[in-house]
């Protein structure tokens, strides 16, 4: 059985250049080696800020490509959480990976330590070079 992750913006952006390290992060959505579990929201991010640090064009293909991917799965989270207060804009990945029951949200953002210190629902979150190491 394939691992699901909830994958944090910035990793993403981080993953998809060719001349990234990360770059098989990117591949092994598109090679089948996880399922990237995904939120209508999560993707209206993605493409919000692929935009703004890249341009339009790949914003499009990058959210097109996801949307057309047999492992890319949509879900539509039912409860809101509220577990991360620092940052709430977070929460969005937070209640992704709950709802889809996902292995692990992939993160660097320190905001995402608040859930450590929650015994349910238990969600690990870790950095993006330690997903790469279990890509490879």
């Amino acid at each position: 059985m394939l691992n699901k992750i909830v994958l944090d913006t910035n990793c993403l952006i981080m993953s998809l250049s060719r001349h990234s390290e990360f770059y098989p992060v990117w591949q092994g959505i598109r090679t089948g080696r996880y399922i990237l579990c995904v939120s209508n929201d999560i993707i209206s991010e993605y493409r919000e800020i692929i935009a703004i640090k890249t341009s339009e064009i790949v914003a499009d293909n990058v959210v097109r490509m996801l949307a057309e991917s047999p492992n890319v799965e949509f879900i539509d989270p039912r409860y809101h959480l509220e577990l991360i207060q620092a940052d709430p804009d977070d929460n969005k990945f937070v209640d992704c990976a709950f709802a889809a029951n996902a292995t692990y949200i992939v993160s660097n953002d320190k905001h995402f330590n608040a859930l450590k210190e929650i015994d349910y629902p238990k969600i690990q979150v870790i950095k993006l070079i330690e997903f790469l190491q279990t890509l490879l």
